[in-house]
């Protein structure tokens, strides 16, 4: 190896030809890396949803659920499948394990299903299947629609037809839903008076409809020579044909829809409306596709909006409501800003401790080659520019230029020695080709536990641990050809220095000096400091066991959610009203912007706080949303719920969320779901916290009596029929209006619905005629049902979930609900996890085994590039535990907590003051095979090394300084890892200068004197002169 760096310092050209190539390449590859939040992956789930018009919600669980749910279970690359039932709907979630391949589930997922449909009740509709993003369950854009002249269905109208198409068609986008929709349909508002006065039943009018509203396709006459299609008028087209429609001829007397019904074309009955402020709005969301870059979509999005503006009708208004890719643009800005930052701080920090522009060029120079060949590394793996491989490149730039730093330093000590440049270059360079080399693969190795980790957290770091690796990699290689060869011609020959460069080294000097007496007498307490190093790192056990711990610190993405509950019996009407109230208490905030809503169902929703810019503003979004929990408690007549976005993708919508499953029935589950309830807030951890199990829904039972029916002459399938088609709402069939389909449907109007005891005045048709009331044959029964019957992994279930308190770590809080809820469930039920709570238990001590891991496979390395099983101890022991104990001081006062961001500050932190540790030992082992004592060995390598050493690790503790200040988008991940990064540096740079030596002295075998046999070394070495030096050293 020694060669190989003669190649380059006598070749300089050759060494500038192979980093500019690197360099070139690296910057031909910065253009073609896509830019995301996080890498690429992808969570997806699988919603089926199936209509069953008018079913009860046990009907709907027992005929579409069960069956559709038993179906889907078996499919491969199922990470849980979680069911709904409500009435009128079934509601699956099939959630894929991460990156599993949505296509081929949704190919399997569609078969099974095919393969059930002959199950399912003939009047239910067809499974509707969609793809959505497990971690961002709504859309990823929200555009607003308001509007001063267009009611919400002609509004609604305008964007199916114009704007919908140009949305859905943007590369990248999977669909372009309505919220708050309002479509089109023909209404046959029953009337019963009339209804009854006439003779005529509701399924009379529904079969007249359906008979006489037919699309039919009669074909084409055809000859020899020419052909013709034909076309009929066998259907209705407008309100005017509707209302002529003959339902009933008897005797020469016709009864036409428009005498017993009121036509009107209107929309179909609204589940929901949207809002802008306090303005009633229609939405159209923008889901992009599962591995789409959102950053991209949003882009074309805005390009496409403003080719939309100009088609708008006069007084309609568009706004981009809510943009998913805000936080990740400002993240991305203030990460790239940080950058900058860490190099100019970088190269301030190199300047003050060389104390010469022309030698601070050195590692300036081996910092941009490093950091760009690292991109080649990033486009031949796939990787991409997001918020955790820019966050890598800036934790590498205190890295890369540890080697230059110190392969410099080593050359110019050659100099003021008084060997000349070439020689001296020729010199360092050799003395350093082996701990370069250990210690770039050092560094290496620490990140490929990382790299190779299963789950979210091997997804979410891979790229950022190889990035940093292919950094660390490529600046062993500029330090092995390009900075011998710059260090020869920018250090000042014969040792010449300028006034500042001999205060500096002055500086360094008096401070070898007080370094080496203070290490004759650590050197002399070996065994005192051996148990002080013991002692502290036992430390690193409770700090580690006191230190609050979470898996991802929540982020101030700009913005608060909050989500919408109503009474279980709202109307839509309702909900808006007291949503609208809520909103108007929101605005009142002052780092509002505008605030936004989408009202799903009568009863549930969901929208958002948009805050002004990070920069405007003195509160984060955990204390605006405290100021909101108050406010919107206030509101009678809907519950809303303020929540921040989670940290992570893949996770839910609450701090915790806790799953219990029976066999039990839901009545018997409710007093348990209940009890948690009571056992969450009793913690005091817990600022909001509710089940999803309420039994609170009223129904009226349709109690029929079956001997009554029979001796009417009634079946009960004719009674349900006509009860159906005057309630339920459901459709007959479509009609076309100006080349597009809308149903047609027959309802009584709301004032003859009103109340459950009208419909037992609604008549029916008898066996031999006549009409009777239902009155006759039913009676009504008044019960509480489930608001939903939900089910996990196919068993009765239902969730607890809560917001927590200001400074409770989501751990603890679902740490104590797990207590509660051992102390309060039967034999027979268990436990399971939804959204970040899921996450935390499978992924929240992953990084702790990886963390040994890494230390397995560093020691590994190094005896391996020592020699020795013994020198890899004293590296690891003298520093590593110490380093560790050292950090979790600050987590341990609160300054960040332990999770993800700040176990990877610590995984690298090993391989940092590991590095200290090498040169060190390195040095101390090359002085004794060139015939030092071991005492005196090292002590001279440790005063020799502690420059270069200083140096590196204040370069980096100092360039990731700016993590540990940074605010605005993405700052509280940034800020864990650069608390972590920082503070233990700056301790453990302290515990390995000193520790390291004492560790040295009683664990280090023998070192052979070169060209000679070892001779074996008493433990008990006489003490060093407190003037010993290093002979000088020189190439053989």
């Amino acid at each position: 190896m020694r060669s190989l760096t003669d190649i380059f310092i006598r070749k300089p050209v050759l060494a500038l030809v192979v980093n500019l190539i690197i360099l070139a390449v690296g910057w031909r590859a910065i253009g073609t890396l896509p830019v995301r939040q996080y890498p690429r992956i992808e969570s997806t789930s699988i919603v089926i949803t199936t209509a069953y018009i008018g079913a009860s919600a046990e009907t709907v669980r027992g005929f579409l659920t069960t069956p559709l749910e038993r179906a889907v279970s078996a499919i491969d690359g199922v990470d849980y499948v979680e069911s709904s039932s409500t009435a009128g709907v079934s509601t699956i979630t099939v959630r894929l394990r991460l990156n599993h391949p949505s296509t081929d589930a949704l190919a399997e997922i569609s078969a099974r299903l095919n393969q059930v449909r002959s199950e399912l009740p003939a009047e239910a509709e067809s499974p509707s299947i969609e793809i959505q993003r497990a971690d961002r369950p709504f859309a990823t854009f929200y555009i607003s629609f308001t509007s001063e002249s267009l009611d919400l269905t002609r509004l609604n109208e305008f964007l199916t037809r114009q704007v919908q198409p140009m949305l859905a068609t943007i590369e990248g986008v999977q669909r372009c839903g309505i919220e708050g929709p309002r479509n089109l349909a023909m209404r046959v508002w029953l009337d019963e008076a009339k209804l009854t006065a006439l003779d005529v039943t509701p399924t009379e009018v529904f079969d007249a409809l359906r008979r006489n509203n037919f699309v039919a396709a009669v074909g084409r006459t055809k000859s020899a020579e020419i052909q013709i299609d034909l076309l009929t008028d066998t259907d209705l087209r407008s309100r005017e044909e509707f209302e002529r429609l003959i339902v009933r001829e008897r005797d020469g007397s016709i009864v036409r829809l428009s005498d017993v019904a009121r036509v009107e074309l209107g929309s179909e009955e609204p589940m929901g409306e949207a809002g802008l402020n306090d303005k009633p709005a229609i939405y159209l969301s923008v889901w992009p596709l599962p591995r789409a870059n959102e950053l991209e979509v949003a882009e074309r999005l805005r390009t496409k909006l403003k080719e939309v503006e100009p088609l708008l009708p006069a007084g309609v208004e568009m706004r981009l409501a809510y943009d998913g890719t805000f936080y990740m643009s400002n993240a991305l800005k203030e990460i790239s800003k940080t950058l900058a930052e860490t190099i100019v701080i970088v190269g301030l920090v190199v300047f003050l401790f060389m104390g010469s522009i022309r030698t601070m060029i050195v590692p300036l120079v081996a910092m941009p080659v490093s950091l760009v060949g690292a991109c080649i590394f990033m486009v031949i793996f796939g990787f991409s520019l997001n918020l955790l491989t820019i966050l890598a490149i800036v934790l590498s730039v205190g890295l890369v230029v540890d080697d230059a730093i110190v392969m410099v330093e080593n050359v110019e000590r050659h100099i003021r020695e008084g060997m000349d440049r070439i020689e001296a270059a020729l010199v360092g360079a050799r003395e350093l080709v082996g701990p370069v080399i250990s210690m770039t693969i050092t560094l290496a190795a620490v990140y490929a536990p990382i790299g190779f980790q299963g789950g979210l957290t091997g997804v979410l770091f891979r790229e950022f641990a190889f990035t940093l690796a292919a950094a660390v990699i490529v600046s062993g290689v500029t330090a092995l050809t390009l900075s011998p060869v710059l260090s020869a011609f920018m250090v000042p020959a014969h040792g010449r220095e300028g006034r500042f460069t001999r205060f500096v080294n002055g500086v360094f000097d008096r401070l070898r000096a007080l370094y080496g007496r203070a290490l004759d007498v650590t050197l002399g307490l070996r065994w005192t400091m051996a148990a002080a190093a013991l002692l502290i790192a036992l430390g690193a056990v409770p700090l580690y066991m006191f230190s609050a711990k979470e898996l991802a610190p929540t982020e101030d993405e700009g913005g608060v959610f909050f989500i919408l509950n109503a009474a279980p019996d709202s109307t839509l009407a309702a909900t808006v009203r007291s949503a609208t109230e809520v909103t108007t208490q929101l605005k009142d905030i002052p780092e509002t912007r505008f605030v936004w809503r989408v009202i799903m169902t009568p009863s549930t929703g969901f929208g958002g706080i948009q805050t002004i810019d990070w920069s405007e503003r003195e509160r984060d979004t955990r204390q605006i949303q405290g100021e909101a929990f108050g406010r919107v408690m206030t509101v009678a007549g809907v519950q809303a719920i303020p929540v921040l976005p989670p940290p992570l993708p893949g996770a839910g919508n609450f701090d915790v969320e806790l799953i219990v499953t029976s066999t039990d029935t839901p009545e018997q589950m409710a007093q348990y779901a209940q009890q948690l309830v009571g056992a969450a807030f009793g913690t005091g951890q817990f600022i909001y916290a509710d089940t999803d199990l309420k039994i609170d829904l009223p129904q009226t039972r349709i109690v029929i009596d079956r001997e009554k029916v029979a001796d009417m002459g009634l079946d009960l399938a004719s009674v349900g029929r006509d009860l159906a088609i005057l309630l339920s709402g459901g459709y007959v069939n479509r009609f076309n209006h100006e080349g597009r389909s809308y149903r047609v449907i027959p309802q009584v109007s709301d004032a003859s619905r009103a109340t459950p005891e009208q419909l037992l005045q609604m008549k029916v048709r008898t066996g031999d005629g006549g009409l009777v009331s239902a009155s006759s044959f039913a009676r009504l029964e008044t019960v509480a049902a489930p608001r939903t019957l939900n089910r996990f992994q196919q068993r009765n279930s239902f969730k607890v979930y809560g917001v927590l308190v200001p400074g409770v770590t989501k751990a603890q809080g679902l740490t104590s609900l797990e207590r509660a809820a051992r102390d309060v469930l039967p034999p027979g039920y268990s436990l399971d996890y939804a959204g970040e709570s899921r996450q935390i238990r499978q992924e929240g001590g992953s990084l702790a085994v990886t963390l040994g891991f890494a230390l397995l496979l560093i020691y590994l390395v190094l005896a391996a590039q020592f020699g020795s099983f013994r020198d890899p101890l004293i590296v690891l022991l003298g520093s590593v535990p110490l380093a560790i104990t050292g950090a979790l001081i600050f987590t341990f006062l609160d300054w960040t907590t332990v999770n993800i961001y700040s176990q990877v500050g610590l995984i690298t932190l090993v391989g940092l003051v590991a590095k200290n540790g090498i040169l060190i030992v390195e040095f101390a082992n090359h002085l004794r095979e060139s015939g030092m004592e071991r005492t005196q060995a090292i002590r001279e390598a440790s005063i020799t090394r502690m420059r270069p050493v200083l140096m590196t690790s204040v370069a980096t503790a100092v360039g990731h300084f700016p993590l540990v200040l940074v605010t605005g988008a993405g700052a509280m991940a940034r800020n864990s890892i650069g608390i972590v990064l920082v503070t233990g540096m700056v301790i453990s740079t302290v515990f390995t200068l000193f520790f390291v030596p004492s560790i040295y002295l009683l664990l280090s075998g023998r070192h052979a004197k070169a060209g000679t046999r070892a001779e074996a070394t008493p433990e008990k070495a006489e003490p060093a002169s407190a003037e010993g030096t290093t002979p000088e050293l020189r190439p053989a």
